[in-house]
């Protein structure tokens, strides 16, 4: 076995995270999203790797579905076209796959998803594919322990999310059962590259930090490497970057990973 699936293979999901966010060579983690399947599954997988090589320290892979409610127009389209391309499950885990030897990879998806197959047998099947652990934007609090147990049960982390409507109860609450990290949402919204909102990073930051302890990576309207820079400066152990690199593959159809990499690349410059 190979030594980077040797080393997965004897770790557990939530470790391998904790591992990513120690090892950082930046001041916070750099974390791209990557839509499976968009240009096409292969381009994907080719992607991914290229932000790997780019300075990426762990990797968000998002899962194309029909009604993404937290998705904006970029990655919605992405997600439409690769749905449209043929992209399904099993061939987004065997990009996940491709992946996993490398960096942390955390899938990103909806519940029905999930819950369809029933939580235990897409749990087995995902940590199969030696991924790290699971974002579903549309889970709430209440009803996640069904999919936290099945996590838990594989070594994977259910990774919950905050937004700036969070009430410091509520967020106390979810903080105390995060996995892996708390995914920090910067702004009221779906995802998108933002102009003008870093100065409410430490607003977002701040009171995520407080509520648990794992790390905190923050996420939504970041797309440049100043804006990543200044999310490392507000606390952010994280920085996750999507739709930037998602138009970017979608502008450079013949080189979509060229592309990327350049992209990350600079990101990971930024947080330097």
């Amino acid at each position: 076995m190979p030594e980077g699936l040797d080393a997965v293979a004897e770790s557990t999901g939530i470790e391998r995270i904790a591992a990513g966010f120690a090892g950082a060579t930046g001041k916070a983690a750099l974390m791209p999203y990557v839509m499976a399947g968009f240009p096409t599954l292969e381009d994907s997988l080719a992607i991914g790797q290229a932000c790997v090589r780019a300075g990426a320290d762990l990797i968000e892979l998002g899962m194309p579905y029909s009604d993404p409610l937290a998705d904006g127009p970029v990655i919605h389209a992405a997600g439409t076209r690769a749905l449209a391309a043929g992209a399904d499950v099993a061939g987004v885990l065997e990009v996940a796959r491709g992946i996993a030897s490398q960096v942390p990879v955390v899938l990103m998806c909806y519940a029905n998803m999930v819950l369809a197959p029933g939580a235990e047998a897409f749990a087995a099947r995902l940590a199969r594919t030696g991924a790290s652990g699971l974002i579903v934007p549309d889970l709430p609090l209440e009803e996640s322990a069904e999919i936290r147990a099945a996590c838990a049960a594989h070594g994977l982390a259910l990774v919950p999310l905050v937004a700036p409507t969070t009430t410091p109860a509520r967020m106390a609450a979810i903080g105390e059962l995060a996995q892996g990290f708390l995914y920090a949402v910067s702004v009221v919204g779906t995802t998108g590259e933002r102009q003008a909102l870093s100065e409410r990073f430490g607003e977002v930051v701040g009171p995520a930090k407080a509520s648990t302890r794992v790390p905190v990576a923050l996420g939504f309207g970041i797309g440049t490497p100043e804006q990543a820079r200044l999310a490392a400066d507000a606390g952010a152990d994280g920085v996750i970057v999507g739709t930037r690199l998602v138009r970017a593959a979608a502008d450079a159809p013949r080189a979509p990973a060229e592309a990327v990499e350049r992209l990350v690349g600079d990101l990971a410059g930024g947080l330097r």
